[in-house]
């Protein structure tokens, strides 16, 4: 997808809405705006668009309920805090799309549930099987459980790994910002909203900002969040809630918010899934040669062009793998653990047995196995 007009076709997309808009910057759910999005939302379902919710709002649900002014830092309070507020949030999407005649299922995740292979498979049929049926999912992240080890960290990555999952055509992130401006309009009045650019363009770093008080992301992991959401080939538009009939207008091609184009070539559903692991248990550094040619060619790493390895890790578990310099080359599953790598590393491949005894594979990890970033 590159341009506006080709939005207008979209059979399937993932909406995200973030806590500050839910919550009236934090008064408490904002009802009549939900009902406004859910009423789009049904109108696009008449029209056969198959929809997926990534909602914020628990949080902050949670302490508008019991009158906190600041949001927790403790991970015990938020837990407490998100069993709290996903009460309240769940009863008001489920009232109003029963109101247009439409189900709703909650589906709640942790970073876990989509790390691991096969629950992320089940997630992917589950997901699927409630669109086929015409049912609403309403997905956010499992705060009452999710410890730090294995939480997103923030909607706007989970609702891009949702767009992967499902292979929307559109990810929608509604924020309380007009979209991504070259500058930040609080500081400077000259500031000029960014229509269109590319996911991979390495400028729009420099553009985005922190997060607000309200939640955990901000305009940089809406930007991290395209990146992510452009592996399935999926198109991103980070646009302001509170515009008239938004989610309409944008499936319209209407120019609205900033749209982020994939600008890239779709991968595979199994490298979707390498590239969506947020955990990881170590890094390889690599020599030059190494990484030029996992680089450019997309070969298998082996272990005569490794440098040093760090951290703990066991065989089977996710590794960076990066340059000379410190930038990530790559990422994938190991074939050895961290004390087997540091006895072969710089080692040719045909003496891996006779340095360890034995030999699992030739390769410190198989290209089927390795994802380029």
């Amino acid at each position: 997808m590159n341009s506006r007009s080709e939005l207008v076709g979209t059979q399937r997309a993932v909406i995200k809405i973030g806590s500050a808009l839910l919550t009236r910057g934090g008064q408490g759910l904002d009802v009549p705006a939900i009902d406004g999005w859910v009423a789009e939302c049904a109108r696009l379902r008449q029209r056969g668009v198959e929809l997926v919710i990534v909602s914020s709002g628990a949080v902050a649900a949670g302490m508008q309920r019991i009158g906190w002014k600041t949001r927790p830092h403790a991970l015990c309070e938020l837990q407490a805090m998100a069993a709290i507020g996903q009460m309240g949030l769940v009863q008001v999407y489920e009232s109003a799309f029963q109101r247009h005649g439409l189900h709703t299922a909650q589906i709640l995740l942790t970073h876990d549930d989509l790390a691991d292979r096969r629950r992320y498979l089940n997630a992917r049929s589950t997901l699927r099987i409630l669109l086929g049926f015409g049912v609403i999912p309403i997905i956010n992240e499992n705060d009452t459980v999710a410890t730090e080890e294995i939480r997103f960290g923030d909607n706007d990555t989970l609702a891009a790994l949702v767009a992967n999952l499902v292979e929307a055509e559109v990810l929608i992130i509604l924020t309380d910002q007009q979209g991504l401006f070259d500058r930040d309009p609080k500081r400077h009045t000259d500031a000029r909203l960014v229509s269109q650019g590319r996911a991979d363009d390495a400028a729009l770093d420099a553009m985005a900002g922190g997060s607000g008080t309200l939640g955990r992301g901000g305009m940089r992991t809406k930007v991290g969040a395209a990146r992510k959401a452009a592996r399935s080939g999926t198109a991103t538009v980070i646009v302001s809630g509170r515009e008239d009939q938004v989610v309409t207008r944008v499936l319209a091609g209407k120019d609205l918010g900033t749209l982020l184009t994939p600008g890239q070539n779709r991968m595979g559903a199994r490298k979707q899934w390498l590239a969506g692991q947020l955990q990881t248990r170590g890094t390889l550094w690599l020599d030059e040669g190494a990484a030029r040619v996992v680089r450019d060619s997309g070969r298998s790493l082996l272990a005569v062009g490794v440098v040093r390895a760090e951290g703990t890790f066991a065989r089977g578990e996710m590794v960076v793998c990066v340059d000379p310099s410190g930038a990530e080359v790559a990422r994938g599953l190991v074939n050895y653990g961290a004390e087997e790598v540091a006895r072969i590393k710089g080692q040719p491949s045909d003496r891996i047995e006779s340095v360890l005894g034995y030999v699992d594979e030739p390769e410190l990890i198989h290209r089927d196995n390795l994802v380029i970033l």
